[in-house]
């Protein structure tokens, strides 16, 4: 009865990332057709009005100062970057969650391997920005690797069991 359990929790945990990874990727692709919109002005100004009621309390709000800070150097080549980056992500992460969403074998190892991709680029991006947020992100990819392969021995499992 436990192993039916575990098995149960693992598929929960599954579908919980599967839907989270959709709605990040449906994120990403919105905010990167915004950055398609947005000039780099209108983002400095945005900003501005965000962070100058906490700047005007603490002007060492650490949040309000690094946004501040990281907005001055932002060019429009930076937002066509961010814009097509997020784009292409975002798309494909949305096309991998409905594929995985609807059973198909072949999206699971696709899927695989392009989290896989997504990690060594993130292991690589940490080398040069030590955020540590980026270190996080890649546990929860981990994570989700794990459930993934998980999911996909057990479908391939099912899957190659003979009709009865």
């Amino acid at each position: 009865m436990t192993i039916i359990r575990h098995q149960k929790t693992l598929h929960t945990l599954f579908l919980v990332s599967v839907w989270i990874k959709g709605v990040a990727g449906l994120v990403e692709t919105i905010a990167g057709i915004l950055c398609f919109i947005v000039t780099p002005a209108i983002l400095k100004s945005f900003v501005v009005l965000l962070t100058a009621p906490e700047l005007s309390e603490d002007p060492n709000d650490w949040i309000a100062t690094t946004l501040s800070h990281a907005v001055q150097h932002i060019s429009a080549d930076t937002m066509l970057f961010a814009a097509a980056y997020l784009i292409v992500h975002g798309l494909i992460k949305l096309f991998l969650v409905a594929s995985l969403l609807l059973g198909r074998l072949w999206a699971y190892p696709l899927s695989l391997w392009f989290l896989a991709a997504f990690i060594v680029y993130q292991c690589y991006r940490y080398l040069h920005s030590h955020s540590i947020s980026l270190v996080l992100l890649t546990v929860l990819d981990l994570a989700v690797v794990f459930l993934i392969w998980r999911e996909y021995q057990s479908r391939q499992h099912v899957h190659l069991q003979p009709l009865a």
